[in-house]
């Protein structure tokens, strides 16, 4: 099977761009955003030499890339017929994606801190009981202002349940739906 050269097209060089930014200011490497958005346009799978010429990068960038996309379940590998190589295609459903980073990131994250802030309070109430005024005071502070991260910490891991219980369904449909309507409902450009 003979597959043809390609390039990218402008709006591919664009999206892949922009989501390579986005995904470097979440903390990830901006070519695991290139990468995956080169997949998640293209009609077809690619090869890891495809996506090599494609996007300009070093074999060794590509097959790491390849492999943390992979392990994040964003990226999978297909089988071609007659094709000895191996083909990479992105999950193209969105919520699903955006789920299984939240809850293998941040739920991690935010459970670190609410174990941090309930260590941490005990120590401050014994400090309130302290002889100094000026140790009872800044023990009292802290307490308070401790006790409201852990208030926010804990909304925050409610919340992030909550939407994280959304993903075992599909929400592609609900979103497609809200988006829907609110375009919907804004005014047409003249």
């Amino acid at each position: 099977m003979t597959r043809e050269r390609q390039t990218l097209w402008s709006s591919e060089l664009v999206v892949s761009d922009v989501i390579g930014r986005l995904i470097e200011f979440w903390g990830f490497k901006r070519n695991m955003g290139r990468v995956w958005s080169v997949l998640y346009l293209s009609p077809q799978p690619q090869s890891a030499e495809d996506l090599r010429e494609l996007l300009q990068l070093s074999s060794g960038a590509v097959s790491m890339t390849l492999s943390e996309l992979s392990r994040w379940g964003v990226v999978r590998k297909v089988w071609i017929q007659g094709e000895r190589k191996d083909f990479f295609a992105a999950e193209v459903q969105l919520w699903r994606m955006i789920s299984r980073v939240f809850n293998e990131r941040e739920k991690i994250e935010i459970l670190a801190a609410i174990e941090a802030f309930e260590q941490v309070l005990p120590e401050l109430e014994r400090l309130k009981e302290d002889a100094d005024p000026k140790v009872r005071a800044r023990a009292d502070l802290q307490h308070e202002r401790i006790s409201h991260l852990l208030e926010l910490a804990r909304l925050g891991r409610r919340l992030l349940d909550a939407l994280l219980s959304t993903a075992k369904l599909d929400a592609e449909p609900l979103v497609k739906f809200l988006l829907g309507a609110r375009s919907q409902s804004q005014p047409a450009s003249r």
